[in-house]
């Protein structure tokens, strides 16, 4: 019998999910295993009005590294030569890891709740962010959790029309993040915290 989940074994999830840069090509888990991870999350973290607006494109090996490519070619034309080491050398970090895992919002979906619930309008956008926010963290806790590591970057707009193009991607998904992942290759960085009195407030207790 396997043992109880209590909020504990989140918490803790939640406290291990961490950044990391470098990262690795070795995995500790199969890409087939990363595929149902995501799969899973994808179906389950809530949507408003289970409207189910996020989209996910995973990219292993040669494809993600085309991915970093391409962003690459763009910022090449907009990063002064000076800098350029710098954002080159990070270019080279992420397509050194095992893949990345790029989140989208479906804005026809989107907007689709708009009309139908135009009371709520302004707010489908907002709740769409807020749904493909907790799909982004339910994934890195669950790479975190199978040995990955990852780290969470926002390279959209640059790239996002020759990546539509390379994988086909539907007009109506807009690019919101890509969570790198790879094997670890040393110990994430230090994380400090603001007082957690300065942050909380509990009433009625």
């Amino acid at each position: 019998m396997s043992s109880p989940i209590n909020a504990d074994t989140l918490l803790e999830l939640v406290k291990n999910r961490r950044t990391y840069y470098p990262l690795s090509k070795e995995l500790p888990i199969s890409n087939e295993r990363v595929q149902e991870i995501v799969k899973t999350a994808l179906q389950h973290v809530p949507s408003s009005f289970n409207s189910q607006s996020n989209r996910v494109v995973v990219l292993f090996g040669a494809e993600h590294e085309k991915l970093w490519d391409f962003t690459t070619e763009v910022l090449k034309t907009i990063v002064p030569a000076e800098s350029w080491e710098s954002t080159g050398g990070r270019m080279a970090m992420f397509k050194a890891a095992a893949g990345s895992v790029l989140f989208y919002e479906d804005e026809a979906v989107v907007k689709g709740m708009q009309e139908k619930f135009a009371i709520y309008a302004d707010n489908f956008p907002i709740w769409a962010h807020h749904s493909v926010a907790m799909l982004q963290h339910t994934v890195w806790m669950a790479l975190e959790a199978e040995g990955l590591g990852a780290n969470l970057q926002h390279y959209n707009p640059l790239a996002d029309a020759k990546i539509a193009e390379e994988w086909k991607i539907p007009a109506t998904w807009k690019l919101t993040a890509q969570l790198v992942f790879g094997g670890k290759t040393g110990p994430a960085g230090d994380k400090t915290f603001v007082p957690v009195e300065d942050i909380f407030k509990a009433y009625g207790a």
